[in-house]
């Protein structure tokens, strides 16, 4: 956020959100699920190294749930936690977790450019 007071020379009580906007950044827990989305991308496609993308699973992937809705579509498993302080904080919790929140036509989306 300093940094784009910098750039605008804007002063100490000056709004922030419009100079953000106008550089197309994106605050801090926007660009959090930003980059778990694209790590998750990265790890359906092949293109994640492996210990990160054997932490994902798809709901296709389970025979119990292969008839269910969320199947035909590119949904994941979220896992249970114990503790929502440190377990849902874990990737293999919280990736799939913003991929599921995601529209589906961002999900089913063929490259990382066009996601």
């Amino acid at each position: 956020m300093r940094a784009a007071r910098v750039i605008f020379v804007a002063r100490k009580f000056e709004h922030i959100i419009p100079l953000l906007h106008e550089l197309h950044w994106l605050r801090v827990l926007q660009r959090i699920d930003f980059k778990l989305g694209v790590l998750a991308f990265r790890c359906l496609h092949g293109m994640a190294p492996p210990y990160l993308a054997n932490q994902l699973h798809r709901v296709a992937d389970i025979n119990s749930r292969r008839r269910l809705h969320s199947a035909s579509i590119t949904a994941l498993i979220v896992p249970r936690t114990r503790l929502s302080t440190i377990g849902d904080r874990a990737f293999c919790v919280a990736a799939p977790r913003v991929w599921n929140n995601l529209p589906q036509a961002v999900t089913s989306s063929p490259s990382l450019a066009t996601f």
